[in-house]
């Protein structure tokens, strides 16, 4: 309820525009709140839900004959009805993402390539399709999404391999990996970054048989590549490219999970010019090499209107499964001679963490293998001895791999698990060669999770995986690929780990309200209720009824934020 006003209040009073949304059949939208609730109507005046319930019921709420009214010099539209079999959900937030890394892949796109002389045709075409690119060859080339697993063959990419391409020789070029793990670079780049220590804490120099890098850096040797430094123009350009897509598929908040210093001071910047056009719940990226800065630095929370808020930090415990940087008890399957590795030593882990809970800042830990998962829950318990769960709410970024006793501590500390549904179908088709077929039982083990007592909040790790949130709503449901395929069958891999669709938007709002609660944000956002801000998303049918293969064929009708549409078409209005 917004302070000091009830909405029986007469309309006459209201000065800020409103109007109901309805459906036709006396339900069709989806509140989310406690209960479940479906409804025919919401109104909403200015940027919140005033009302909620059947049109004849909000009707005599607000005038006995109808909700039409003047309240401006010309009339306005007041009742605004939905078009047969389309839906209304809170609108719809993605608990893990990167903002600005996903408009950089959109320029050069490598997802889906097939073969490494596949990618490397296709950075060749980008340069031929750029001239100012093409006509200067000290200019960098930036691209991203590929994926050496989905390639028939073993090992990494080369340096070589973008060198042998006479379009693309001598020019510096730096392809980021699909899970933004691994830096495929071309000698040019390579040599500009020159000299290399002989290790990394953290991450890893491919190197050959001689000892010189063959082009391919691992988690934290990505930072020693040279790269320039981006422009106001290049940010602006990509956060564009990144919203406007992000307002196709449905979203409305974002989490962002791990900001530099540049990345957050662009988003300072851009939100004090006015409203952020998309709201934005800013992980603050750590630096283990910079002094601690919990103490100093003032969290922002809700500036501009509500749009940008950054009161958490992202730590990285490990690396990436897919790149084999996963920490974990046991060496890899298919590669018996490592475990993986940390990126932190744990007593920074130990040291840090209670730290940045003390004063003030909710901590989010990347950790994705079996052991790192361990130590970082280790970490959370001895930092959370007589705390406030509730009010730090501390989140566990991916929890990919975990074991069932880690599983039911997860749930007995209050730790939130923040996991990507899209990752489980994607990595399903080599995770038993890498992991055996025992130790892939507790990976991506969504089910279990929630049954151990977890709270699990819904993310796609954008660009990583599909930005759409209904491909993740698919996912985790089914745990089968776009085409109805997976391991086990068309029943889904591991099908007893699935979820239930009322788990994954009603009745734990994995979409929507656990995504605000992971936020700070639940008293405002993730469901459709008296007093919460009007962030609501149209849907072309209801992806709580249709068959389970019709999900992904599901559009995007509207999307609006504060009660205004950012994206799609005007819902039918009667005047």
């Amino acid at each position: 309820m917004l302070a000091g006003y009830t909405y029986f209040q007469s309309p006459k009073a209201v000065s800020d525009p409103y109007y109901a949304l309805c459906s036709r059949d006396g339900k069709g939208i989806y509140t989310v709140d406690a209960q479940n609730t479906q409804t025919q109507c919401i109104v909403i005046r200015g940027s919140y839900i005033i009302d909620t319930g059947l049109l004849q019921d909000v009707q005599k709420r607000w005038d006995k004959f109808t909700l039409k009214r003047l309240i401006s010099p010309q009339p306005t539209p007041i009742i605004r009805y939905l078009r047969p079999g389309a839906v209304v959900v809170p609108g719809l937030s993605d608990s893990h993402a990167h903002i600005l890394e996903y408009g950089a892949t959109q320029q050069l796109p490598l997802e889906g390539t097939k073969t490494i002389q596949d990618t490397v045709a296709r950075v060749r075409d980008y340069i031929l399709s750029n001239p100012d690119l093409h006509n200067d060859t000290s200019k960098f080339v930036m691209g991203g999404g590929w994926d050496h697993t989905a390639w028939p063959t073993n090992g990494w990419p080369t340096s070589a391999h973008l060198d042998e391409d006479p379009v693309i020789r001598g020019r510096p070029v730096v392809l980021q990996s699909k899970d933004c793990h691994a830096l495929w670079v071309s000698s040019s780049a390579i040599e500009a970054s020159m000299p290399f220590p002989e290790t990394v804490d953290g991450g890893i120099i491919v190197r050959d048989d001689v000892g010189n890098p063959t082009g391919v850096l691992l988690d934290n040797a990505q930072e020693l590549l040279k790269q320039p430094e981006l422009t106001e123009a290049d940010l602006l350009r990509r956060f564009k490219v990144a919203v406007k897509d992000a307002h196709a598929v449905g979203l409305t908040s974002i989490h962002d999970a791990g900001l530099d210093p540049a990345s957050l001071a662009f988003f300072k910047r851009q939100a004090a010019l006015g409203d952020l056009p998309i709201r934005i719940y800013g992980m603050t990226y750590f630096d283990e090499n910079a002094p601690y800065w919990g103490n100093q630095t003032k969290p922002i929370v809700g500036a501009g209107n509500d749009r940008l808020t950054t009161r958490s930090v992202k730590i990285f415990a490990d690396g990436a499964l897919r790149t084999g940087g996963a920490s974990l008890y046991e060496p890899y399957a298919d590669n018996p001679s490592t475990k993986g590795f940390m990126r932190l030593e744990s007593d920074i882990l130990f040291d840090v963490i209670p730290k940045f809970l003390r004063d003030g800042w909710q901590v989010n830990v990347h950790a994705i293998g079996d052991r790192a998962n361990g130590i970082v829950l280790d970490a959370f318990e001895a930092s959370l001895k007589g705390a406030n769960v509730t009010g730090s709410r501390p989140r566990l970024e991916h929890a990919q791999l975990m074991t069932g006793d880690d599983m039911k501590r997860l749930g007995r500390l209050g730790v939130i698990a923040s996991v990507q549904p899209t990752h489980a179908i994607s990595d399903m088709w080599y995770a038993q060669d890498r992991l055996g077929p025992e130790r892939v039982k507790g990976l991506y083990a969504f089910r279990s999770l929630i049954d151990s007592g977890a709270r699990i909040t819904l993310g796609s790790d954008f660009p990583v995986e599909s930005m759409n949130p209904l491909s993740g709503f698919y996912a985790a449901v089914t745990r089968v690929s776009p085409d109805g395929k997976s391991p086990h069958g068309p029943g889904g891999w591991f099908p007893e780990q699935r979820i239930t669709r009322q788990e994954a938007l009603r009745g734990e709002g994995r979409m929507t309200i656990d995504p605000a609660y992971a936020s700070f944000t639940e008293n405002i956002l993730g469901s459709l209720e008296v007093g919460k801000r009007a962030d609501y998303v149209v849907l072309s049918q209801d992806i709580m009824e249709v068959p389970e293969n019709e999900i992904l064929a599901t559009s995007v009708l509207t999307t609006a934020m504060d009660g205004k549409r950012v994206y799609g078409e005007p819902i039918l209005e009667e005047i």
